[in-house]
């Protein structure tokens, strides 16, 4: 019984404490990537209607335009290539004009892709750059730019990794670039400590955005599929290209949610409590199965996977294929 009282009463601190808010969020400002759609254009909605001063970065003038025409003229707006050192220059100037001597409360590194993602051997080094060059290599610019300005605002850093980059199941550098953003992000963490700045980390699960816009991902398999050679396509078989890109349809369809909000609720929480989080699973998917799976040994999450994705029904030709020759 004691036990049990001990756990209720520490669950029922951890509420309170978790649940203490930042006394005023008016004048605070917040610098947020990739607002043109998804988590970015709807968390930058709702922090100007908390009064907080946000600045929302978008790859194209369009999704600014977009973004400023649903909210006010007190949203401000840059255009921000974080794949570009003198984009970000640029941003960085500007902000630190808008914030003056208060310095920046807020960066919420949101901007993010995922294709090319397929079986490893049918990428090469451009599919990995092209994603982790975005996920990766420029939310870590981004960071290290910004932070003099957080250093002065003694603010926090919200980086968006994915249950992807606890548990990796797909080829190609989302997966990679995930799992840097959580190591890097716990390195922040630690170091930043010392200088007042905090570091949150969201791990979504599956949610319809324009990063599992499943056009764009089917349309990036068949360019892959394509350029194969002869040999790797004889390994998986016709059938198995098919059978990829059925389970890609189902998960898209069954397993994303429409309801962003849960990740910006947490966005929300790491900028709005006094004692943010360190991790926030989002999504009823990440919290209990991605997550708890990744903490199962190797070979129990190799099997639940092995399950869900398809094999490569050519294997034994090619194997057997291979033993002839030889």
């Amino acid at each position: 019984m004691g036990t049990m009282t001990s756990i209720v009463f520490l669950f029922v601190c951890w509420t309170i404490k978790d649940n203490l808010k930042i006394p005023d969020t008016r004048g605070k400002y917040v610098f947020i990537t990739g607002c043109d759609s998804g988590f970015g254009n709807l968390l930058a909605q709702r922090l100007h209607k908390k009064g907080f001063s946000v600045i929302a970065a978008c790859l194209t003038e369009k999704g600014s335009d977009e973004l400023k025409a649903c909210t006010s003229q007190n949203l401000k707006t840059v255009v921000l290539n974080v794949t570009n050192a003198e984009s970000i220059d640029n941003a960085v100037t500007y902000v630190a004009e808008e914030t003056g001597s208060k310095g920046l409360y807020g960066l919420v590194n949101n901007a993010g892709r995922a294709t090319p993602i397929g079986p490893t051997d049918w990428l090469d080094m451009e599919d990995f750059h092209k994603v982790l060059n975005v996920n990766l290599i420029g939310l870590i610019e981004v960071t290290i730019k910004f932070l003099p300005l957080l250093k002065k605002g003694s603010g926090r850093i919200v980086n968006v990794a994915s249950v992807m980059g606890r548990l990796a199941f797909g080829g190609g550098g989302y997966c990679l670039s995930k799992c840097g953003v959580e190591s890097f992000s716990d390195s922040l963490r630690r170091d930043m400590q010392h200088f007042g700045v905090k570091v949150s980390i969201i791990e979504p699960g599956f949610f319809k955005t324009g990063v599992t816009n499943l056009e764009i991902i089917e349309k990036d398999l068949h360019r892959l599929w394509n350029r194969l050679t002869p040999e790797i396509r004889y390994a998986y078989g016709d059938k198995y290209f098919d059978n990829y890109l059925k389970v890609q349809r189902l998960s898209m369809k069954t397993l994303c949610s429409s309801d962003i909000s849960k990740v910006t609720n947490c966005m929300e929480h790491a900028l709005t409590a006094r004692y943010p989080r360190t991790r926030y699973g989002a999504g009823w998917d990440a919290k209990f199965f991605w997550l708890p799976l990744s903490y199962a040994p190797a070979v129990v999450a190799d099997v639940m996977l092995k399950i869900m994705l398809p094999q490569p029904n050519g294997i034994k030709n090619s194997v057997a294929k291979n033993q002839v020759d030889v």
